[in-house]
């Protein structure tokens, strides 16, 4: 490691553009796209804001670290999938569950009713062909002008990419199941 002289002076000038609702995306192979998108909910939640998240892939009646916290806070999550793919007897009611799970998100986003709007796992049903590219992209270019949303997943469509105004990349650099150690309570659910 390489010892650095804090700065002195600030780095950057405050922006003089107008503030406005962004497209954020969480994307790559690294963990971590959910974990920041949630902590951007609980940032936005703190602040009195109403904050909506979807849930792609997940069951309705998921009972993961978050789904307790957030009820526990009022902070309103919803899953609208049927779990992992290769879980699914019949991946076409996955598809319909996510193409259904989608009318509710677009709805919440171009109803300006919240301030920011999480689609978890949204770029697996676009990747699946599940979710029209065009529709998703669509909403987000006429949603209400102070509406944010942020949207997770690996490979994200890059017509998606283009059009976010924040993309992060998290890239794996190791990973503790790769060396077997299995998933645990409080980490990875």
């Amino acid at each position: 490691m390489q010892i650095e002289t804090p700065p002195t002076e600030k780095r950057y000038e405050k922006p003089e553009g107008e503030r406005r609702g962004l497209v954020i995306v969480n994307t790559g192979d690294g963990k971590g796209k959910s974990t920041a998108a949630f902590g951007l909910a609980l940032r936005a939640h703190g602040r009195g804001k109403a904050v909506k998240i979807f849930q792609f892939m997940k069951v309705p009646t998921a009972r993961f670290g978050e789904h307790r916290m957030f009820e526990q806070i009022g902070l309103p999550i919803e899953g609208l999938g049927d779990g992992f793919s290769w879980k699914s007897k019949d991946l076409e009611h996955s598809a319909q569950l996510a193409r259904d799970g989608w009318e509710k998100a677009r709805a919440a986003i171009l109803s300006g009713e919240h301030f920011l709007v999480v689609l978890d796992e949204i770029t697996y049903p676009l990747i699946y062909g599940w979710l029209p590219l065009d529709g998703v992209l669509q909403t987000l270019r006429e949603r209400p002008k102070e509406v944010h949303v942020c949207l997770t997943g690996r490979r994200c469509p890059p017509e998606i990419i283009e059009l976010a105004d924040t993309v992060t990349e998290m890239q794996l650099i190791k990973h503790a199941f790769k060396a077997g150690i299995p998933a645990q309570r409080g980490i990875e659910d």
